[in-house]
């Protein structure tokens, strides 16, 4: 069987790649700018090219029909509708990665399954990812392109810490605060519930939809079974580091509004998600990929992600003082507001 990756090397598709590169059930291809071609596997065909650039790609796989081309980098309805017309006579299966943001925030209630409306006026990052959805829903409708939707939640791997707030360079200066025993912000009271899950365990949900016509024409939730506050999510990266947690709460609300004009965008990311208590039940997904559970669970995952991080500090340290900087003022400016009352 042949797969052909559309990226293959971030968080998500990196250990969808590297299983499935193990299998010799398998073929894989992929189309990427080449950056990070030190971690693909050698038995991955690598073709280096914009997909953009529909001329050269088409030119690179030939007549090559691919049993399953697997989307990780679509984040606009333009470039689903490339897609399409790149693959819709080139393949029996086209996954597209869509996001658990796109559901409505906040949802009717906090158990969310596919069938949970979407709408999300708070980000547009996931009113584009509706938007892709439902442009390529209606070609299978329509036309029968063989889509599937897959929507992840917060996946994570060992190069990055899941955070709530953090600035534009990760979460580095985050556990630099920890470290030196200074406040972190916690967005609200710290108790809204999520999930995280560890990108090898879902490559395990991704694989198993993956040729499976009972996909077809469905969207599929992917996410660990662990739920967390919040606070326990900070509290198990403090001890991993064996540092008290200094938490400060405060409001998404204001969150997002005195960080704005310095480009972050804590409306979206915070009100338009991290800040609403979601539980995902994956029994749909279940149903195809009955070995899907979590392997890794975040007590685990935060310490593999340490290790990596604390052991390469060119790679995954990458100081951001602006955001600290904005720590701080946040938090002088509500112990002043305090002390003004």
């Amino acid at each position: 069987m042949k797969a052909l990756f559309i990226g293959g090397t971030g968080t998500i598709s990196t250990a969808i790649m590297k299983k499935l590169a193990a299998d010799p059930l398998w073929e894989v291809w992929m189309i990427n700018r080449g950056n990070r071609g030190r971690i693909v596997p050698e038995n991955v065909l690598q073709i280096i090219a914009d997909i953009n650039d529909e001329e050269t790609v088409l030119k690179a796989i030939g007549d090559t029909v691919f049993d399953v081309v697997c989307e990780f980098i679509g984040f606009t309805p333009d470039q689903v509708e490339r897609d399409y017309r790149l693959f819709k006579d080139r393949t029996r299966q086209y996954i597209y990665i869509s996001s658990a943001s796109a559901y409505h925030k906040p949802a009717a209630g906090y158990i969310i399954t596919e069938g949970t409306t979407l709408s999300n006026p708070h980000w547009e990052y996931s009113r584009n990812k509706i938007a892709c959805e439902e442009f390529l829903m209606k070609k299978y409708r329509e036309e029968g392109f063989p889509v599937t939707i897959v929507r992840p939640s917060h996946t994570y791997d060992e190069r990055s810490i899941p955070l709530g707030v953090h600035g534009k360079n990760g979460s580095w200066q985050v556990i630099k605060r920890m470290l030196e025993g200074k406040p972190v912000i916690i967005q609200g009271d710290g108790t809204s519930l999520w999930h995280l899950t560890f990108n090898e365990d879902f490559a395990v949900g991704y694989t198993a939809l993956m040729g499976n016509r009972h996909a077809i024409g469905e969207a599929f939730q992917i996410t660990g079974d662990e739920v967390l506050t919040w606070n326990q999510i900070y509290q198990t990266i403090a001890d991993a580091l064996g540092v008290e947690l200094h938490a400060y709460h405060v409001s998404s609300e204001y969150l997002a509004a005195v960080g704005e004009k310095y480009g972050y965008d804590l409306e979206g990311s915070l009100i338009g998600d991290k800040a609403v208590s979601v539980v995902f039940d994956n029994s749909k997904l279940k149903r195809l990929a009955n070995t899907m559970c979590t392997t890794i669970p975040f007590h685990r995952g935060v310490r593999i992600a340490l290790d990596y991080i604390l052991s390469h500090p060119e790679e995954c340290q990458r100081p951001d003082p602006e955001f600290d900087e904005w720590c701080d003022r946040v938090i002088a400016a509500l112990e002043s507001s305090k002390a003004a009352v």
